[in-house]
């Protein structure tokens, strides 16, 4: 009877270790896969993402692993890039631009897609209501329509004489024929005739030039995009050697030598989009999470780029800018 006791005892010490030495096992990492079109993972605004899991208690290696991708600007290679996350079954997909968002969205029904920049998901056919997108895409976007026409007005007040001006646009990106049509809204009552020139592909960024300049541009316009993002040191070069006044999307072209910015806060955009992903990997499904818009922008003057060029950077600018390179 004693032997059986003891016996029984110590089997169910054993099980009780087992168990406890079970439970005591920590939860398998959580799978973040972060697909990049026009950014790199090493860029500090990219690395806001990072810092915002950082900032909701996450620790890379024991709470998560993210797994960076990058197409660097060439569409081409985003399908696969996808296929690539989802076979590393990945819990969520982090995207950068309509064209990653929408074919991430052909992708999967099922892995939560969450946007990092990507801009109009609504013209872009991503979702049908910001407030309740449902399915299983949201996340951060970009305000358009009131963006698109300050850059135009900002060209105009850097330039007032510029009465023509080029507009590079990109036939792939969704949201490009929207803004196409702010563009002219505007137009007229600037007093400025527009010029439109698709451009896809590296090799098409010099001849958009050279029809800008038989067009007799007097300033050039660039729309927003994840290619053109990618492309931003032909592009800069590019407007040098033509001798044109250029305005862009982000800080990123006029730090490297671009006449003038204006656009989101794309650190803070990364930033909020690691704020989705919290929320989903704690329950929270994708389409009860209403799409937010950027709530920080910024315009950076670039006054070497300036002289450069022979332009007299107005002091109305001057004072709106967030940021002047001296």
């Amino acid at each position: 009877m004693t032997r059986r006791l003891l016996l029984l005892a110590l089997a169910l010490n054993l099980a009780l270790s087992a168990f406890a030495a079970g439970a005591e096992q920590p939860a398998p990492p959580r799978r973040i896969g972060v697909l990049l079109v026009g950014w790199l993972p090493e860029q500090k605004e990219v690395q806001e993402f990072r810092n915002g899991l950082l900032d909701a208690g996450y620790v890379e290696g024991r709470d998560l692993v993210i797994e960076w991708r990058s197409a660097a600007g060439d569409y081409q290679k985003i399908p696969q890039l996808l296929a690539d996350l989802i076979q590393h079954r990945v819990d969520v997909i982090v995207v950068d631009g309509a064209p990653a968002a929408l074919a991430a969205a052909r992708a999967t029904s099922t892995i939560p897609i969450v946007m990092g920049p990507v801009a109009d998901p609504l013209g872009s056919g991503l979702v049908t209501n910001l407030a309740h997108p449902g399915g299983n895409i949201t996340g951060p976007s970009l305000m358009l329509d009131e963006l698109i026409k300050k850059r135009l007005q900002l060209l105009k007040e850097l330039v007032p004489r510029a009465t023509k001006v080029t507009v590079l646009w990109n036939p792939d990106t969704p949201f490009h024929k929207k803004a196409i049509e702010d563009l002219k809204a505007a137009a007229p009552s600037l007093s400025i005739e527009l010029k439109f020139v698709g451009v896809r592909i590296p090799k098409e960024l010099d001849p958009a030039f050279s029809a800008a300049s038989r067009s007799h541009a007097e300033a050039l316009y660039v729309i927003g995009d994840t290619f053109f993002f990618a492309n931003r040191g032909t592009l800069v070069k590019l407007a040098s050697r033509a001798r044109l006044p250029v305005i862009y999307g982000t800080r990123e072209f006029a730090s490297e030598g671009g006449l003038m910015s204006y656009g989101p806060n794309f650190g803070d955009v990364f930033r909020r989009s690691a704020r989705y992903v919290d929320s989903i990997l704690k329950g929270a499904k994708p389409g009860d999470l209403p799409i937010e818009q950027p709530t920080k922008f910024e315009l950076v003057v670039n006054l070497k780029a300036a002289k450069a060029l022979g332009i007299t950077v107005p002091e109305s600018i001057l004072l709106q800018a967030d940021e002047v390179i001296r």
